[in-house]
């Protein structure tokens, strides 16, 4: 049990606060200004900080793409086959990556770690937390997504070896494919007339809405192109990256959907990339789309999350937004806001105290916390 005292700083609601005193017992927020602090709390005083939500990343590959091990710890794109809806995340995360460590160094509590885009359908993802030694115990939601690529990923992996898909015809058509094979799965399965397939079981949670399907998709008509097929399979989906979204922003607006947008800080190294801007997220806020910013871990390291929300906002996004983008908003994308992304009662109690606001970039994460735990 701890009471955190004269804390200063932001909720993730779009509240601040100022000299409150925040309770919690057993990982969770059970009070936010309390008046008195119970006997046998043990007193943290936040004085001189400045306090956040714990700080969420969408859309990472932490603990399938190692860092400073090389192939040995590439294990995030099964290229065996283009589609590979059996496979799950969870079971290739490394938890002592170093990856983790610089999340929480940087104020990351959350993130969800994903297969890569070299596959049309590449499997299952996972959210946990960016502390523990048991992956299983990290997990607050599984899965929580399947992802699948379109565009230059897929032709490159695929179409260089001589098989499909050599276009984006091609990914369109084993999606649709996959797809149609899943809904006559789910029907033959009811009637007692098919065996188990663990790929085709994964697509069912799509189309039974029990997941949203997660596309990797930067260009304009690649866009399109996914919410052409959440339209035909009625099926919850994410784009991710969206790196053209500015330009269909209107568009992507009436779909009702949620985008997460980046690694904005890279270069421009593919022809996907040639139209890449901070302008991305403010023309989608400007059409109220729900969006969430990421680093795409390890395509830029996890540490600058929050340097990217800087960034943003020095090229116009507002900061109560760009702060959203990383927490609360974030968490929406990824389901689970009844856990993490603002300091509400019920919640795991995930903050951060900084030196100052982390919006200037001089300064840092002095501590951070997960379910109430100094980590």
């Amino acid at each position: 049990m701890k009471a955190i005292t004269n804390v200063s700083g932001v909720d993730g609601t779009g509240q601040t606060l100022s000299n409150t005193t925040i309770l919690i017992k057993d990982g969770k927020f059970t009070s936010i200004g309390a008046s008195s602090i119970p006997e046998g709390y043990e007193i943290i005083d936040a004085s001189g900080t400045y306090f956040t939500p714990g700080l969420i990343d969408v859309h990472t590959h932490l603990g399938v793409h190692e860092e400073g091990i090389g192939k040995e710890g590439h294990d995030f794109n099964e290229t065996s086959a283009a589609a590979t809806p059996q496979v799950r995340a969870i079971d290739g995360i490394n938890p002592l990556d170093r990856g983790f460590e610089d999340a929480r160094r940087s104020g990351v509590t959350t993130v969800q770690v994903m297969p890569g885009s070299a596959n049309v359908i590449g499997g299952e993802m996972c959210v946990l937390k960016t502390t523990g030694t048991i992956v299983d115990e990290m997990v607050i939601r599984n899965p929580s997504g399947l992802k699948a690529a379109t565009g230059e990923n897929p032709k490159r992996f695929h179409g260089d070896k001589g098989r499909m898909p050599t276009t984006r015809m091609g990914i369109a058509a084993i999606l649709r494919e996959k797809l149609i094979e899943a809904q006559t799965y789910k029907e033959d399965r009811k009637a007692g007339k098919a065996a188990r397939n663990l790929g085709l079981e994964h697509i069912v949670k799509v189309l039974n809405k029990e997941i949203p399907l997660r596309v990797h998709a930067h260009r304009a008509d690649d866009i399109v192109t996914v919410l052409r097929l959440k339209k035909e399979f009625d099926i919850d989906l994410t784009i991710e990256h969206c790196t053209e979204g500015h330009q269909i922003a209107p568009f992507i607006a009436k779909q009702a959907i949620r985008v997460s947008v980046g690694p904005t800080m890279t270069p421009r190294s593919k022809i996907e990339l040639a139209d890449k801007g901070w302008n991305t997220l403010l023309a989608l806020a400007e059409e109220s789309v729900a969006f969430s910013i990421t680093t795409d871990h390890p395509v830029i390291a996890i540490e600058h999350l929050m340097t990217s929300a800087i960034l943003a906002v020095k090229h116009g996004l507002p900061e109560e937004e760009a702060l959203k983008a990383i927490t609360l908003n974030a968490a929406k994308h990824l389901g689970v806001e009844d856990r993490v992304g603002s300091v509400e009662i019920g919640k795991d109690a995930d903050f951060v105290l900084w030196t100052g606001n982390p919006f200037d970039l001089r300064n840092k994460a002095v501590q951070t916390y997960i379910n109430g735990e100094l980590v």
